[in-house]
């Protein structure tokens, strides 16, 4: 298992994996999601991937290096405390987890010069926290998968 989330996930011959992973694990989630809410995402999400076809990709790959950051400590907890599965223990730090890496996207929103995605992420924010949480299980599980 690798020392740091930033050894595994960053590495250049690994990246584009990752990024293809977390970019099948965002389709995943959404297309899990349903009732109302769950038709505003489908809705959001598309709209925002009709603005701009391979944007979810590069999004992804642009935030990566923020993401990690930030759930580094997390990760090295992980590691202090005898390793195991990712996958299960990351959904136990939830909270600071999702906090962590919505921190990311809103930051990225903010700077965003483009009025229909800042419109698109508003949109959905206000759930994302609860949407972050429920994906844990599944990015934890990624991470075991490249951390390996």
């Amino acid at each position: 298992m690798a020392d740091t989330l930033k050894e595994s996930l960053l590495d250049s011959s690994r990246r584009p994996t990752v990024v293809t992973d977390l970019q099948n694990l965002i389709d995943e989630e959404v297309a899990g999601k349903g009732g109302v809410s769950g038709t505003v995402i489908k809705t959001g999400y598309g709209a925002v991937k009709k603005i701009k076809p391979g944007i979810i990709g590069s999004a992804v790959d642009s935030l990566l290096d923020d993401f990690v950051a930030q759930l580094e400590p997390i990760f090295a907890d992980f590691k202090a405390n005898g390793g195991g599965s990712f996958a299960s223990y990351l959904p136990t730090r939830g909270d600071e987890a999702a906090d962590a890496l919505l921190s990311v996207t809103d930051a990225r929103a903010e700077k965003s010069s483009r009025d229909s995605i800042k419109k698109v992420y508003n949109k959905l924010r206000p759930k994302g926290k609860e949407n972050v949480v429920e994906a844990l299980p599944r990015l934890g599980a990624l991470i075991d998968k490249h951390t390996a």
